[in-house]
């Protein structure tokens, strides 16, 4: 989506002038708008990240930032981090410490308290949730990319059973006003561990991937932060936050909101395949296989809450389902 340059203390975000499915950055207006919102929507966690947004221009001697010539592009400008900051590296490093993770949690806590709500048609939201079941499958399911097809199916149908039997406290939580505009991509390489917490690179591109339950936010950073190895700070967020998101263990919402996500990481991890020539192609696989593994351990534990069981194998895919 983007071409990044790193220029000493600062770093130039420049717009792909592509166009797909989910955006659209094929022209020069658009591209703009993106940069603004790109220049806004970040300020909210990473307010002394991003300085503004600048014109390319073109002059006698090739291109130049803010110059007098014509304006072929624009560029969002941010101040440079420190690479080795972020949580993801924290979680490798094994240098993460709690004080670390209740400021991340007291930040994000804030955040969502003070973010604006976002109306939403409940009737929409159930079709747009059996849409991207409906695309995880479908893609999940393609034989080319030789993934385990039972493993898929089970975890859809423990899904789709939950969606069915507890569709009263999904529709609840919109009809109660808790779906923010809320960051969108909260993943641990996009958070900074500074004394002042930063978070950047939100989902600007299209509102409604931003219009979240907060504690589905908080389940994709939670899963990430396993897949990573650091359950115990997972956790920590989680207490953290339980009360503030109405976080309920015994009703399952937060392990459907978690399986979810990682079967939506799942699937554009394996997508990476179907590109004409995919970069590392080794990696996509093996990533995909992770996110499937803890994809099903939140089925079983759903399973439980359910009250309900399935056999191994049980539950198949019927031909021409997707």
């Amino acid at each position: 989506m983007s071409w990044v340059f790193m220029a000493g203390e600062r770093v130039y975000k420049l717009k792909k002038p592509v166009r797909f499915a989910y955006l659209d950055f094929s022209t020069l207006d658009r591209r703009a708008a993106a940069c603004r919102a790109e220049y806004l929507l970040n300020r909210r966690l990473a307010p002394d990240v991003y300085l503004g947004v600048v014109p390319l221009t073109l002059s006698t001697s090739g291109l130049a930032i803010s110059g007098d010539g014509p304006v072929v592009d624009w560029l969002v400008v941010m101040r440079r981090l420190e690479e080795n900051e972020t949580l993801e590296a924290a979680l490798h490093g094994g240098w993460l410490q709690p004080l670390q993770i209740d400021r991340l949690s007291a930040t994000l806590g804030a955040f969502y308290a003070h973010a604006p709500r976002v109306p939403l048609s409940p009737e929409h939201y159930v079709i747009g949730w059996q849409r991207a079941l409906a695309d995880n499958c479908r893609v999940l399911f393609n034989r080319r990319l030789g993934l385990p097809h039972g493993t898929v199916e089970r975890i859809a149908q423990v899904q789709r059973q939950f969606a069915a039997r507890r569709s009263a406290l999904l529709l609840g939580r919109i009809r109660a006003r808790r779906f923010v505009d809320a960051h969108g991509d909260l993943r641990p390489e996009h958070i900074w561990l500074r004394k002042s917490v930063t978070i950047i690179d939100c989902l600007e591109f299209d509102p409604k991937l931003r219009a979240l339950d907060p504690l589905d936010e908080i389940a994709f950073l939670h899963l990430e932060c396993e897949r990573l190895g650091g359950l115990w700070a997972a956790e920590r967020i989680r207490r953290h936050l339980a009360h503030a998101l109405d976080d309920d263990p015994s009703s399952g919402l937060f392990l459907f909101y978690r399986s979810h996500r990682a079967m939506l990481r799942a699937r554009l991890a394996i997508a990476h395949l179907l590109d004409v020539n995919p970069r590392t192609p080794e990696k996509w696989p093996r990533l995909a296989r992770v996110y499937l593994v803890l994809a099903a351990a939140d089925a079983a534990r759903l399973e439980r809450v359910l009250g309900s069981r399935w056999k191994l194998g049980q539950a198949t895919r019927k031909s021409g389902k997707y």
